[in-house]
């Protein structure tokens, strides 16, 4: 979507080692060398991409396609892959933003190392997990999103991330500090305390996953809670 232009872009995708993993980065080199690259908005943002794209290769990432400047100011669509041993080694290099049409694929040999990737993130926008919608890896689940979560400002599962929406509900921000409201006060307890708060999304998150607060039910049937641009102390209605 506009040639990875967009804050919530994919850059950074975690997989499992494996005959799966090999199978969905070979559909996807395939895929982004069947579409052609569009323009990038400036000149400076394809040299920047250039030099990202750079930075990750010299820091260990594998090239797999493209990797190279276009006539236009477009980018030929990059996809680069490192093992999780690899960006262990080097994980503010390999956290280098590559704004627009590149990612790079960490692939972890399992979910010790998934975990230990996941606890070497920087803060982002955005994070989400696709998991097993039968729940076979509910367990692994468990052990990884909370890493997850206090790394992003808006939680997904099961799919990309989206633009942005001026909603109520709507998180574009990072993890602490990122959210903090400038209007919070710095005097006073507890309001002082309120700036150090961390604001969490979660977007399409399965209803067995929310937080109490965010389930249908209300929990203890006198929280307020903005539900359709009304505030109510109701459950919410399925």
């Amino acid at each position: 979507m506009a040639s990875g232009q967009f804050c919530t872009s994919p850059g950074l995708t975690i997989l499992f080692a494996g005959k799966e993993a090999d199978e969905f980065i070979a559909g996807v080199k395939a895929k982004l060398e069947s579409t052609a690259p569009t323009t990038l908005l400036s000149s400076g943002v394809a040299r920047n991409l250039a030099a990202s794209v750079q930075t990750l290769r010299q820091a260990g990432a594998e090239l797999l396609t493209g990797g190279s400047p276009q006539a236009g100011n477009r980018f030929a669509n990059t996809l680069l892959r490192v093992s999780g041993g690899t960006f262990l080694s080097s994980p503010e290099k390999l956290q280098t933003e590559a704004f627009g049409n590149a990612t790079l694929l960490v692939v972890a040999r399992d979910a010790a190392e998934a975990a230990n990737v996941l606890a070497h993130l920087e803060g982002n926008l955005t994070g989400g997990i696709y998991s097993d919608t039968r729940g076979s890896d509910d367990a692994l689940y468990a052990q990884l999103s909370p890493l997850l979560r206090a790394r992003v400002g808006r939680f997904l599962n099961d799919k990309m991330p989206t633009g942005v929406a001026v909603t109520a509900a709507m998180n574009h921000g990072g993890p602490f500090p990122a959210t903090g409201h400038p209007g919070f006060t710095a005097v006073g307890i507890p309001a002082s305390l309120r700036r150090f708060t961390m604001l969490q999304c979660f977007d399409n998150v399965r209803p067995q996953r929310l937080p109490a607060a965010l389930e249908n039910k209300n929990p203890n049937g006198k929280m307020w809670r903005f539900i359709d641009g009304i505030w109510s102390q109701q459950d919410v209605a399925t």
